[in-house]
């Protein structure tokens, strides 16, 4: 069995704080990215969290409160657990965004 790594790619995410208001501008955000997603505020036949559906690739995927949603780099959405989140991504400073971004652009020149 061979071993792989990850690559270094850069991702748009934000981890949900449980509340309608933060709901509502995830949900934005994703629409006005293609996607889609759905808040539910209260489940009266599983009296369960407030949590968001989020449609991804593979179909309704469930996002908890605490859990991030991520905008991969096909422009796809999905929730990840915080556990997983925090292994996997750092936060990239504004600066090398820039920096990369700059870098790119005079390559493709």
């Amino acid at each position: 069995m061979k071993s792989y790594r990850k690559k270094p790619v850069e991702i748009e995410a934000v981890q949900w704080d449980g509340t309608a208001p933060a709901a509502s501008s995830i949900v934005d955000w994703m629409l006005a990215g293609g996607g889609t997603a759905r808040f539910v505020d209260y489940d009266p036949d599983s009296e369960a969290n407030p949590y968001l559906d989020v449609e991804t690739l593979e179909g309704t995927m469930r996002a908890s409160v605490g859990d991030w949603v991520i905008r991969g780099v096909k422009g796809e959405f999905y929730p990840c657990k915080p556990d997983i989140f925090a292994a996997t991504y750092d936060a990239v400073r504004r600066d090398e965004t820039r920096a990369r971004t700059l870098a790119a652009s005079q390559g493709a020149a």
